[in-house]
Protein backbone atom coordinates (compact mmCIF):
# COMPACT_ATOMS: atom_id res chain seq x y z
CA UNK A 1 0.00 0.00 0.00
CA UNK A 2 1.08 3.57 -0.65
CA UNK A 3 0.52 6.43 1.78
CA UNK A 4 0.59 10.20 1.43
CA UNK A 5 2.11 12.39 4.16
CA UNK A 6 1.96 16.13 4.68
CA UNK A 7 4.95 18.23 5.67
CA UNK A 8 4.01 19.87 8.97
CA UNK A 9 7.19 21.93 9.35
CA UNK A 10 10.65 22.56 7.98
CA UNK A 11 13.93 22.70 9.82
CA UNK A 12 16.12 25.80 9.83
CA UNK A 13 19.79 24.91 10.34
CA UNK A 14 23.26 26.44 9.81
CA UNK A 15 23.96 23.49 7.48
CA UNK A 16 22.86 24.40 3.96
CA UNK A 17 23.91 21.00 2.59
CA UNK A 18 24.16 17.54 4.13
CA UNK A 19 27.97 17.65 4.17
CA UNK A 20 29.06 18.21 7.76
CA UNK A 21 25.70 17.54 9.39
CA UNK A 22 26.24 15.38 12.52
CA UNK A 23 25.53 11.76 11.70
CA UNK A 24 23.37 11.33 14.80
CA UNK A 25 21.27 13.63 16.95
CA UNK A 26 22.74 14.73 20.26
CA UNK A 27 26.40 14.61 19.18
CA UNK A 28 26.65 18.39 18.75
CA UNK A 29 24.69 19.58 21.78
CA UNK A 30 25.39 23.28 21.14
CA UNK A 31 24.08 23.14 17.58
CA UNK A 32 20.88 25.21 17.46
CA UNK A 33 18.08 25.07 14.92
CA UNK A 34 14.47 26.15 14.49
CA UNK A 35 11.32 24.27 13.58
CA UNK A 36 9.19 26.48 11.34
CA UNK A 37 5.67 25.18 10.88
CA UNK A 38 3.84 25.20 7.58
CA UNK A 39 0.87 27.64 7.53
CA UNK A 40 -1.84 25.02 8.18
CA UNK A 41 -0.05 24.01 11.41
CA UNK A 42 0.72 27.43 12.90
CA UNK A 43 -2.20 27.19 15.29
CA UNK A 44 -0.76 27.32 18.87
CA UNK A 45 -3.22 24.61 19.89
CA UNK A 46 -1.03 22.07 18.06
CA UNK A 47 1.69 22.74 20.66
CA UNK A 48 -0.40 23.23 23.79
CA UNK A 49 1.49 21.65 26.71
CA UNK A 50 4.74 21.08 24.81
CA UNK A 51 6.59 23.52 27.08
CA UNK A 52 6.32 20.91 29.84
CA UNK A 53 8.73 18.57 28.00
CA UNK A 54 12.51 18.83 27.68
CA UNK A 55 13.00 16.70 24.55
CA UNK A 56 11.11 15.91 21.36
CA UNK A 57 11.17 13.20 18.72
CA UNK A 58 11.26 14.53 15.17
CA UNK A 59 10.08 12.30 12.33
CA UNK A 60 11.47 13.66 9.08
CA UNK A 61 12.44 12.94 5.47
CA UNK A 62 15.90 12.40 4.02
CA UNK A 63 15.04 14.98 1.36
CA UNK A 64 18.63 15.38 0.11
CA UNK A 65 18.90 11.74 -1.00
CA UNK A 66 17.72 11.72 -4.63
CA UNK A 67 18.25 7.99 -5.16
CA UNK A 68 16.12 5.21 -3.74
CA UNK A 69 17.82 2.46 -1.72
CA UNK A 70 18.65 -0.49 -3.96
CA UNK A 71 20.67 -2.73 -1.64
CA UNK A 72 19.78 -4.54 1.59
CA UNK A 73 23.34 -3.85 2.82
CA UNK A 74 24.97 -0.54 3.79
CA UNK A 75 28.39 0.58 5.05
CA UNK A 76 28.11 2.45 8.37
CA UNK A 77 30.70 5.24 8.74
CA UNK A 78 31.45 4.04 12.29
CA UNK A 79 32.82 0.84 10.76
CA UNK A 80 35.14 2.83 8.51
CA UNK A 81 32.97 2.56 5.43
CA UNK A 82 34.26 -0.94 4.60
CA UNK A 83 32.16 -3.44 6.58
CA UNK A 84 28.59 -4.11 5.48
CA UNK A 85 25.53 -4.60 7.68
CA UNK A 86 21.83 -4.85 6.91
CA UNK A 87 20.07 -1.56 6.35
CA UNK A 88 17.62 -2.36 9.15
CA UNK A 89 20.59 -2.94 11.49
CA UNK A 90 21.89 0.57 10.80
CA UNK A 91 20.99 4.26 10.89
CA UNK A 92 21.84 4.69 7.21
CA UNK A 93 19.92 7.44 5.37
CA UNK A 94 19.61 5.16 2.33
CA UNK A 95 16.49 3.21 3.25
CA UNK A 96 13.44 1.75 1.48
CA UNK A 97 11.46 4.65 2.97
CA UNK A 98 13.70 7.72 3.50
CA UNK A 99 12.47 8.51 7.01
CA UNK A 100 14.67 9.87 9.81
CA UNK A 101 14.08 9.89 13.57
CA UNK A 102 15.88 12.32 15.88
CA UNK A 103 15.63 13.30 19.52
CA UNK A 104 16.27 17.02 20.11
CA UNK A 105 16.26 19.27 23.16
CA UNK A 106 13.75 22.12 23.44
CA UNK A 107 15.56 25.42 24.02
CA UNK A 108 12.63 27.78 23.70
CA UNK A 109 9.26 28.52 22.12
CA UNK A 110 8.37 31.80 20.43
CA UNK A 111 4.60 31.97 20.49
CA UNK A 112 4.34 35.48 19.01
CA UNK A 113 6.66 35.59 15.97
CA UNK A 114 5.21 36.07 12.49
CA UNK A 115 5.90 32.47 11.48
CA UNK A 116 5.08 31.15 14.94
CA UNK A 117 4.78 29.30 17.04
CA UNK A 118 8.51 28.75 16.50
CA UNK A 119 10.45 25.99 18.26
CA UNK A 120 14.17 26.43 18.97
CA UNK A 121 15.92 23.12 19.56
CA UNK A 122 19.47 21.85 20.11
CA UNK A 123 21.39 18.78 19.02
CA UNK A 124 19.59 18.08 15.74
CA UNK A 125 21.13 16.20 12.83
CA UNK A 126 18.94 17.80 10.14
CA UNK A 127 20.12 20.03 7.31
CA UNK A 128 18.45 23.31 6.44
CA UNK A 129 15.05 22.91 4.81
CA UNK A 130 14.48 19.32 5.94
CA UNK A 131 10.74 18.47 5.86
CA UNK A 132 9.34 17.31 9.20
CA UNK A 133 6.46 14.84 9.12
CA UNK A 134 5.61 14.61 12.82
CA UNK A 135 6.65 15.73 16.29
CA UNK A 136 6.19 13.68 19.45
CA UNK A 137 7.25 14.37 23.04
CA UNK A 138 10.14 12.36 24.46
CA UNK A 139 8.94 10.40 27.51
CA UNK A 140 11.67 9.03 29.75
CA UNK A 141 9.94 5.93 31.13
CA UNK A 142 9.06 4.68 27.64
CA UNK A 143 11.91 6.03 25.50
CA UNK A 144 14.99 5.55 27.69
CA UNK A 145 16.50 2.07 28.02
CA UNK A 146 19.66 1.48 30.07
CA UNK A 147 22.19 -1.38 30.09
CA UNK A 148 21.25 -2.54 26.59
CA UNK A 149 23.26 -3.93 23.70
CA UNK A 150 23.91 -1.60 20.77
CA UNK A 151 25.42 -3.93 18.18
CA UNK A 152 28.58 -2.75 16.43
CA UNK A 153 28.33 0.59 18.24
CA UNK A 154 29.43 -1.18 21.44
CA UNK A 155 32.73 -2.24 19.88
CA UNK A 156 33.48 0.85 17.76
CA UNK A 157 33.61 3.94 19.93
CA UNK A 158 33.02 7.35 18.42
CA UNK A 159 36.31 9.14 17.74
CA UNK A 160 36.50 12.93 17.79
CA UNK A 161 39.12 15.11 16.14
CA UNK A 162 40.92 17.92 17.89
CA UNK A 163 39.72 21.13 16.21
CA UNK A 164 41.81 24.25 15.82
CA UNK A 165 40.15 27.50 14.67
CA UNK A 166 42.36 30.57 14.06
CA UNK A 167 41.25 33.77 15.79
CA UNK A 168 40.31 35.68 12.58
CA UNK A 169 37.86 32.90 11.72
CA UNK A 170 36.60 32.50 15.29
CA UNK A 171 35.68 36.18 15.39
CA UNK A 172 33.22 35.66 12.52
CA UNK A 173 30.92 33.62 14.78
CA UNK A 174 29.17 34.15 18.07
CA UNK A 175 30.43 32.04 21.00
CA UNK A 176 27.38 29.75 20.61
CA UNK A 177 27.94 29.35 16.85
CA UNK A 178 31.66 28.73 17.32
CA UNK A 179 31.00 26.01 19.90
CA UNK A 180 28.49 24.32 17.59
CA UNK A 181 30.92 24.57 14.67
CA UNK A 182 33.74 22.99 16.66
CA UNK A 183 31.51 20.17 17.89
CA UNK A 184 30.35 19.44 14.34
CA UNK A 185 33.89 19.51 12.91
CA UNK A 186 35.20 17.25 15.68
CA UNK A 187 32.90 14.51 14.35
CA UNK A 188 34.96 14.48 11.12
CA UNK A 189 32.59 15.45 8.30
CA UNK A 190 34.80 13.86 5.63
CA UNK A 191 33.76 10.67 3.85
CA UNK A 192 35.44 7.87 5.81
CA UNK A 193 37.38 6.65 2.80
CA UNK A 194 39.15 10.03 2.55
CA UNK A 195 42.47 10.29 4.39
CA UNK A 196 44.50 12.73 2.29
CA UNK A 197 46.20 15.18 4.67
CA UNK A 198 46.82 17.60 1.78
CA UNK A 199 43.21 17.81 0.64
CA UNK A 200 41.30 20.96 1.57
CA UNK A 201 37.64 20.39 2.39
CA UNK A 202 34.82 22.90 2.46
CA UNK A 203 31.76 22.74 4.69
CA UNK A 204 28.89 25.25 4.54
CA UNK A 205 27.99 26.58 7.97
CA UNK A 206 25.65 29.53 8.32
CA UNK A 207 26.69 32.19 5.82
CA UNK A 208 30.21 30.83 5.40
CA UNK A 209 32.09 28.12 3.58
CA UNK A 210 34.49 26.78 6.22
CA UNK A 211 37.69 25.38 4.71
CA UNK A 212 39.81 22.87 6.64
CA UNK A 213 42.38 20.09 6.50
CA UNK A 214 42.76 16.97 8.64
CA UNK A 215 46.06 15.38 9.64
CA UNK A 216 46.90 12.89 12.39
CA UNK A 217 43.69 13.36 14.35
CA UNK A 218 43.75 17.16 14.15
CA UNK A 219 41.36 19.26 12.09
CA UNK A 220 42.68 22.73 11.31
CA UNK A 221 40.37 25.41 9.95
CA UNK A 222 42.12 27.47 7.29
CA UNK A 223 39.53 30.12 6.48
CA UNK A 224 35.83 30.89 6.28
CA UNK A 225 34.71 32.41 2.99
Amino acid sequence: MNYTFSTIARFQSPFKSKFGVPKQAGLATDLRGHIIFEPPFRNPDYLRGIEEFDYLWLVWMFSANPHAAVSPLVRPPLLGGNERVGVFASRSPFRPNPIGLSSVKIIGIDWQCKEGPLLEVAGADLMDGTPILDIKPYVEYADCHTNVRSGFVDTHSLQRLHVSVPEPVAQLFSSEELSALKQSLSLDPRPHYHADAKKIYGMPFGNYDVRFIVEEGRLTVLEAR
